[in-house]
């Protein structure tokens, strides 16, 4: 059974999450060698790619399956 958190609670960790959050990636990168940023940046890279491969194939099918307007029977 969940538990119930008292909302003066809830918005502490709110306002935490804000203040900290927000740093997460800067003192990460701070706190990296340039090789290890270097391997995050090109790992996000590919993932990035990745996903736009995949929406550009995902877009193509669809418009396969559409059928052909104006053609003569």
């Amino acid at each position: 059974m969940a538990m119930k958190i008292p909302p003066e609670v809830r918005e502490a960790m709110a306002e935490l999450s804000r203040k900290f959050g927000r740093q997460g990636g800067k003192k990460a990168a701070r706190n990296m060698t340039p090789e290890q940023r270097s391997a995050r940046a090109k790992k996000a890279a590919e993932a990035a790619a990745k996903k736009r491969t995949a929406d550009r194939l995902a877009r193509e099918r669809a418009h396969k399956r559409t059928p052909e307007r104006g053609k003569a029977k």
